[in-house]
């Protein structure tokens, strides 16, 4: 149970700052360090508990990779979703009017039949490439027996979310995570993330996952 409880604070706390920093506050130009220091220290709190995954992809990665438990998937998979969705109460509950002024954007959109039409392969591409580099450096940095003792794996994890951000961050709103994807995608905006394009995402994240599963334990044989 502890680990559980771990990963639904981790989560929590990457989706708020997601939630507070790029969508109901936007324009600081400070937002991917943030997220990215967020997913860095929650690791760096949590990781020695639960392995510090705060998003499915990642567990899916860690599991196909043979270091998570299979009776722990779906757990913690639960554990990050419900700790997302918390987050995102809480945002509103910390910026109600900028909440308020979202949804009352997206309804009028839609009453229009303007709302925001995403470029469905540039999302998916720019999620796939980003969550592959998130789960491969995890794996490598986190669970790789060669990197056994390192104390820069969270850096490295959180640095990676930031270069993501960054580069693809006005593409698909750089989420690389099916719980921050989720999550947002509940504050119903009429941006880039929405409840109806999220499946752009999460087909993305989620075959990332494999991808960077299988090719880390082809590139590592001998690491079981």
């Amino acid at each position: 149970m502890k680990k559980y409880i771990v990963e639904f604070i981790g989560t929590f706390f990457l989706v708020l700052t997601v939630a507070c920093t790029a969508i109901l506050m936007p324009g600081n130009p400070l937002t991917p360090l943030a997220i990215g220091s967020a997913l860095m220290v929650m690791i760096y709190a949590g990781g020695h508990i639960s392995g510090g995954h705060y998003n499915p992809a990642v567990t899916l990665g860690v599991w196909l990779r043979g270091r998570c438990d299979t009776r722990d998937v779906v757990p913690y998979v639960l554990a990050q979703i419900i700790g997302a969705a918390f987050a995102i109460f809480c945002a509103k509950a910390l910026y109600p009017a900028a909440a308020a002024g979202l949804a009352a954007l997206d309804a009028a959109q839609i009453k229009a039949g303007a709302a925001v039409a995403n470029s469905v392969v540039p999302v998916i591409l720019s999620e796939f490439l980003f969550t592959f580099a998130l789960v491969y450096v995890v794996l490598n940095v986190a669970t790789a027996k060669r990197n056994a003792g390192t104390g820069f794996y969270g850096l490295a994890i959180g640095f990676t979310v930031l270069v993501g951000a960054v580069a693809v961050g006005g593409i698909s709103g750089g989420a690389f995570n099916p719980a921050v994807a989720v999550g947002v995608s509940l504050l119903k905006s009429a941006g880039v993330l929405t409840f109806a394009t999220v499946w752009q995402h999460l087909a993305g994240e989620i075959l990332a996952a494999i991808v960077a599963g299988g090719l880390f334990r082809a590139l590592n044989a001998d690491d079981k």
